[in-house]
Formats: C-alpha cells, structure tokens, sequence
C-alpha cells in the first residue's frame, strides 16, 4: 500500500513538471504551415528623414514671410504634426519645390508659460519637426536652416487659452539663396551701342 502511494506521488510530480515546462516554453507562429519563432517574423516599420544633414546658414540675409506659406500650430508641450498641419506643410512644399533658388528658415515659437530655457528648447524641436517632414516630401535639408524664438515673439499676450493656442506655431520664411544673388550680381551690363566711326577717305592730288 505503501509503495503504491509512492509511486502515485511520483507520477504526479512529473506530470507536474512536464505541464510546467509545456506551458513555460515559447509560443510558435504558424505561417503557411511552418512553425516558426516570433524573432523570425518581419515587421516593416516607416522611413523616417534624417535630422542629421547640415542645415541652411542663417547668415547672408533677412528670411523673409511670403503669404503662399502658412504657419502651422501645435497643441501644448508638443512638437507633434498632425494631420492638418501635414496638410499645410505639403502645400508649402509644393511651393519651395517652385522655387529651388530660395533658402528657408523654419521658426519655431512657444506661449510664456514656463521657463525661457525650457520654451526656447520647445520651439527648437518645433522648427525640426516640420524641417524634417518638408525633408520627407523632397526638400533638400541643406536648404532648411531652424531657429526657436522661444516665447520671445509672442503673437498675443492675454492669460487665456484662446491666445495661448496662437503663440504655439512654426512660421517658414524664405529668402534668395546667396549664391543665386551673388551670379546675378556678377552678369556683365549690356554694352550700349555706338555709331562706328567711318574711315577716312583717301586724300586727293598725291
């Protein structure tokens, strides 16, 4: 009676531990037929432009607002576009695509709540976020150049949200690339035209 008890246990134990190990083992995916682990299964993820590409100089002139590009806004403490401001920003790539002789600079602006440090930080990712979706679309980042005002040039200075909302933007603005101007400065004048001076006749009665 008593081997037979011991025996019982036994068998249970192992019945136990085999359960364990079955339920503790790794899960299989089955595709097409084939077992195969989930490490092995390949999931695409989206392109994404590179940050990284030297930006457009600042220095050589004045960026200026042209009414053909619109400034987009963004929701507070975010530097994220959504789908309006991707619509905006296609429309204003479609326009620096038209015009490759013009460098761009992307602002990038915060409402005055919180530190100077923290919104100039803010504004700067602003301005990259929407330099690398124009990136996305074809426009050469070396054309591009950033810069954050911060909460410096506040459009509208009421504590409300409605004013707050208005500050929170990215403006792009564009001027004449430098070396465009610098070959237009360099085009010779056209020469005025002059009567040519007639030769002088043979002297008579040599």
């Amino acid at each position: 009676m008593k081997k037979t008890f011991v025996q019982f246990v036994s068998v249970g134990i192992v019945t136990v531990g085999v359960l364990a190990f079955i339920s503790c083992s790794p899960k299989h995916i089955k595709v097409s037929g084939v077992q195969t682990p989930p490490a092995a299964v390949a999931v695409s993820t989206p392109t994404v432009a590179s940050s990284t590409m030297t930006e457009a100089s600042l220095r050589g002139g004045e960026f200026e607002e042209v009414p053909q590009l619109v400034s987009v806004y963004f929701n507070y403490d975010s530097s994220k576009l959504n789908s309006a401001t991707r619509a905006i920003l296609k429309k204003n790539a479609h326009y620096l695509k038209n015009h490759p002789d013009m460098d761009v600079s992307v602002t990038g602006n915060c409402d005055q709540r919180g530190t100077v440090e923290y919104n100039l930080a803010l504004g700067q990712r602003r301005a990259k976020s929407v330099r690398s979706y124009y990136m996305l679309l074809g426009i050469s980042g070396h054309r591009i150049a950033t810069i954050s005002y911060g909460k410096e040039k506040l459009v509208c200075t009421e504590m409300t949200e409605s004013c707050w909302s208005k500050n929170r933007h990215a403006d792009t603005l564009v001027r004449e690339k430098i070396a465009a101007k610098s070959a237009a400065s360099l085009t010779p004048a056209s020469s005025s035209t002059t009567a040519p001076v007639p030769a002088p006749s043979p002297a008579a009665g040599q």
